[in-house]
């Protein structure tokens, strides 16, 4: 067949991604892909550890290692209901957002497209906060500083600091076209342009990257264990902090609580990540047996990433060290890195090199799969009816192109600190409020279409067991949003969530008349009120979370 999109092999990375793909031969994706695909187009999810590791060494304190286990145990719980999900439903991309909206849509129209907004706008800032990153390692590379007289202040060239010119938006912060902007930008037109090309392409170069970055990154993780370099004494008092990157030991108070709650919702952006390896079942060769190898094996593999790297950091570095802005802002993570196998300056700077290669895999999967998560939502009449053109090689490139036009928004405001930690934490609320809705669509799937044929059935009571962790990760939303330097973020992305109902209000009544472009199964509804009640209640639970969990004074 033809090539595979490219712009699918990427997306398995760090957000959410849903689409549709019909059979190939009909100008739609391409069945181009063994169980493996999936699995390396997911490849870019282990990096995301690196993009929010900082952050939540500052806000969980020496609870930092605990709450990376109990948050990957919870988002390797959670891919069941997904795997289960995505057998049932042979012939559409775009991922668990998909699956989901399809349960919610008999019981409201408007409901469903939120689950596959929300996943998308979860996803897609992935491009931007790498590209971020990424372009400042790349500065830092081509314009070394150097040590000031004193010893130890590193003066930066100029060209760190330079910026073109900046706008402010009121509510949102300040855009900056500064040279992050300029390198992030050049990094993202060229990730387009392979992913241009198809998911065979995308997928065969995210299979060298991933091998080239995935096993020195681990090794960081494993050689202090052996090395004698872990401090097990740092593991001895698990407290939370008394301030966001105080430095100081607080206590297990509601001040304490909330800072907890902030960690375990911005682990969540990372550690559930893996489920992007459903977003590629219209792609593959055998869909019914390959979906659920594939998520699961991404789901294993990322578990060793999530649990060793923090592991090495909380035991190898001081708690002063974790807090350097360096380490919060992520430019300093690959000398940290290096520094656990024995830190000179040849290892640092291969490291330097694998951290950039690593923040492009992230992007790849990224952008392969939101943009197939725009794909299958124009094909079900969700979202506007461009997002569904196709190029030669099956790459979705009106979605592609929606992707870049917003992340180069997205990037002027992340080009500096403040921007980058408001991305991910409004993000962050569409990623949580598309896994409660998902996870409460495997109950509905399992009431209303219980004898549909499934690939792979979850044992009953982890259906139930996800179902009341749905519940948990609304407490961390409502508790937690607030805690990244933004106290409106919870309100800033439920406002950015809204905007589905324009949106589709557009699709759907203006373009196709009120009438949905395919039958979408005339399944009963049984399961009456119940999905109203859960609605209501999840809703409940953000708002009084919200105000029970207060930041520290």
């Amino acid at each position: 067949g033809p090539m595979a999109s490219a712009s699918q092999v990427e997306a398995s990375d760090a957000a959410p991604a849903a689409s549709c793909a019909s059979q190939s031969g009909d100008g739609g994706l391409v069945r181009a892909l063994r169980w493996t695909g999936p699995f390396w187009l997911a490849a870019g999810v282990p990096p995301l550890v690196l993009f929010s590791l900082g952050g939540i060494a500052g806000v969980a304190g020496n609870a930092f290692f605990p709450v990376f286990v109990i948050s990957t145990l919870m988002g390797f719980s959670q891919s069941f209901t997904y795997a289960e999900m995505a057998g049932m439903f042979h012939n559409k991309s775009g991922g668990a957002s998909v699956y989901g909206a399809m349960a919610w849509l008999r019981y409201s129209k408007f409901i469903a497209p939120l689950s596959v907004w929300c996943n998308w706008f979860a996803w897609s800032p992935v491009l931007s906060l790498g590209c971020s990153v990424s372009a400042n390692y790349m500065l830092n590379l081509a314009f070394p500083g150097h040590v000031a007289s004193d010893g130890v202040e590193v003066v930066r060239p100029a060209i760190h600091t330079w910026k073109a010119f900046s706008v402010h938006v009121p509510g949102l912060g300040n855009l900056n076209f500064n040279m992050t902007f300029f390198f992030g930008l050049v990094q993202m037109l060229f990730m387009f342009a392979v992913q241009h090309r198809g998911i065979k392409t995308t997928a065969r170069l995210q299979k060298v990257l991933a091998i080239v970055v995935l096993v020195p990154l681990l090794l960081a993780g494993l050689v202090p264990l052996v090395t004698g370099a872990m401090h097990w004494d740092h593991f001895e008092a698990i407290v939370p902090p008394s301030a966001p990157n105080s430095g100081v030991d607080g206590a297990w108070d509601m001040a304490g609580w909330t800072l907890i709650m902030g960690a375990m919702y911005m682990a969540a952006w990372t550690t559930y990540a893996f489920e992007t390896a459903v977003c590629y079942t219209s792609e593959l060769k055998d869909p019914a047996r390959d979906t659920v190898k594939s998520i699961l094996s991404a789901g294993l593999s990322c578990m060793a990433f999530f649990l060793f790297i923090p592991l090495a950091f909380q035991g190898v570095m001081d708690y002063d060290a974790l807090l350097q802005p360096a380490i919060v802002d992520g430019t300093g993570i690959a000398e940290a890195l290096g520094s656990f196998l024995g830190g000179n300056w040849v290892v640092t700077q291969i490291y330097v090199i694998l951290m950039i290669l690593a923040l492009f895999l992230s992007i790849m999967t990224a952008l392969a799969g939101s943009s197939r998560t725009l794909y299958q939502g124009s094909k079900d009449g969700w979202l506007p009816k461009y997002l569904a053109t196709v190029n030669s090689n099956g790459a979705p490139t009106g979605a592609m192109l929606t992707d870049l036009v917003f992340n180069v928004f997205l990037l002027a405001l992340a080009s500096d600190p403040d921007g980058y930690y408001f991305v991910m934490a409004v993000s962050n609320v569409g990623y949580i409020t598309f896994n409660f809705l998902n996870l409460n669509a495997g109950w509905i799937h399992r009431l209303d279409s219980g004898d549909q044929p499934r690939a792979w059935r979850a044992p009953t009571v982890l259906i139930a067991f996800n179902t009341l962790l749905s519940f948990v990760n609304a407490v961390f939303m409502g508790a937690g949003a607030k805690v990244w330097g933004y106290s409106n973020a919870l309100w800033a992305g439920w406002g950015f969530a809204a905007l589905i109902i324009p949106v589709f209000a557009f699709r759907h009544y203006v373009q196709d008349g009120g009438v949905f472009p395919e039958d979408v199964g005339s399944v009963q509804r049984k399961a009456g009120i119940l999905p109203y009640i859960c609605l209501v209640a999840g809703v409940i639970v953000v708002v009084v979370s919200d105000r029970v969990f207060q930041m520290p004074q």
